[in-house]
């Protein structure tokens, strides 16, 4: 997954690699695709977002809209790369979120929208860190958040 003596990896994961690294499968996988990967320090992840998505059928009939707690979760699920990168054994351990902060909620998500998950790391300490994350459909903030995790073994 790491490629050594360089200081930027540029690496681009599909669904059925992320599978390898991330517990999660549908309809609970989140995360299509990881198109960066700058070890430590930042991940771009792509969802594509289908009229297809099982939750669309109640939020909101006529109205669909994808909903905010999802986006957040795309958006952990992303990190949850960034953090599973850094461990020498990453398909025996899991992360687990602890806590949210200043999330914010700017434009709603639509069918058709694809999502750019961007996430920073502003501190890593042992197993506990907060990323900063941001999400956009082109150019357009949707959201935005500070996420909390930690990294533990798979029992």
């Amino acid at each position: 997954m790491k490629q050594s003596g360089k200081s930027e990896t540029k690496i681009i994961f599909d669904a059925l690699t992320l599978q390898k690294f991330l517990p999660h499968r549908y309809p609970f996988l989140l995360v299509d695709r990881i198109l960066e990967l700058k070890p430590k320090e930042r991940v771009v992840g792509i969802k594509n977002v289908t009229i297809n998505e099982p939750y669309f059928v109640g939020h909101f009939p006529g109205h669909p809209i994808m909903p905010g707690v999802l986006i957040v979760e795309a958006m952990a699920q992303t990190g949850g790369i960034l953090l599973l990168d850094n461990q020498e054994k990453p398909g025996e351990k899991l992360v687990y979120f602890t806590g949210m902060d200043k999330v914010k909620f700017r434009q709603p998500v639509h069918p058709g929208d694809q999502l750019r998950f961007e996430m920073e790391m502003i501190k890593f300490r042992q197993s506990i860190c907060k990323m900063q994350g941001k999400a956009f459909v082109e150019d357009r903030l949707v959201c935005e958040a500070e996420l909390s995790a930690a990294v533990v073994d798979r029992e």
